[in-house]
C-alpha cells in the first residue's frame, strides 16, 4: 500500500484500497499456492505468507456453490464443471466490478468497467466480469482438468449446524466446515437474546453515543 493506514481509514478492512488489477490478482495466486507468495512472473516462494490452512479454508469457502446459492442462485455462472474458486466485487457506485479466482493450474483476474471511471448502471460483478471470468476459465481447462486440493496438516473437519432463534427452524441446513485444529465449533446460535449480567443489567453500546455524526 502506497499510504498510511489512516489514509484509507477503517474500509481498509473490506478491501477498500486502489490496487491494480495484476496485483489483486497476483494476491488470489498466493492463495491458489498455498499460502506462498511469489511476485508477478516468478515461482511461489518456499516459505508461506499466509497460514497454508487459512489459505485452504479460504479456497474452500470460495469455491462453495452451496454457499453463494442465496446471493448468485444454485446454477450460476461461477458454477464450474472442474474445481475453482472464485470472488466477485463491486465498486461504489458500481464504478466497475471485478472477478478473480483460479484453479488447480490457473489464476485469472478479470475488470469491467469505463475507461474514464462513469459509473456503469445495474452492472455488478455477476453480470458485469463473472461471466469474462468464467468464459475464459472454461476455454483454459477444455483438456486441463482441475482438482480440489489436499487439506494441509493441522486442519480438521466438523459437522455444524446453524440454529435460528428459539422455536424456529434452523438458518441453513447442518454441513461439514473445516476448522483450525483445536477450534472446531460444532452449533452457530443466531439471534439470541442477549444474556442478562450478573448484576441483572444488560449490556449496552455506550460508543458511539445517540445521534453521533461521523464524517
Amino acid at each position: 500500500l502506497r499510504e498510511t493506514g489512516d489514509y484509507y481509514g477503517y474500509s481498509l478492512a473490506l478491501g477498500s484500497a486502489e490496487v491494480p488489477l495484476l496485483s489483486l490478482t497476483n494476491a488470489f495466486r498466493t492463495l491458489a499456492n498455498g499460502g506462498r507468495y511469489g511476485p508477478v512472473g516468478e515461482p511461489p516462494q518456499a516459505a508461506p505468507a499466509i497460514d497454508p490452512r487459512a489459505a485452504f479454508i479460504v479456497g474452500d469457502i470460495l469455491s462453495d456453490s452451496n454457499a453463494r446459492a442465496r446471493t448468485f442462485g444454485t446454477d450460476s455462472i461461477l458454477a464450474t464443471r472442474f474445481w475453482s474458486a472464485v470472488k466477485t466485487g463491486t465498486s461504489k457506485d458500481m464504478r466497475d466490478n471485478w472477478a478473480v479466482g483460479w484453479s488447480e493450474r490457473f489464476t485469472v483476474g478479470v475488470w469491467v468497467g469505463n475507461a474514464e471511471g462513469a459509473p456503469m448502471w445495474d452492472v455488478s460483478g455477476t453480470s458485469g466480469a463473472a461471466p469474462v471470468w468464467a468464459s475464459v476459465m472454461q476455454h483454459l481447462h477444455t483438456h486441463t482438468p482441475s482438482r480440489a486440493p489436499r487439506p494441509p496438516a493441522g486442519l480438521v473437519q466438523a459437522r455444524t449446524s446453524f440454529e435460528g432463534a428459539q422455536g424456529t427452524r434452523p438458518l441453513e441446513a447442518a454441513r461439514s466446515e473445516w476448522f483450525l485444529a483445536g477450534t472446531e465449533q460444532t452449533r452457530f446460535v443466531m439471534y439470541s437474546p442477549a444474556p442478562a449480567r450478573a448484576s441483572g443489567s444488560v449490556l449496552r453500546i455506550r460508543s458511539p453515543a445517540p445521534r453521533t455524526i461521523v464524517a
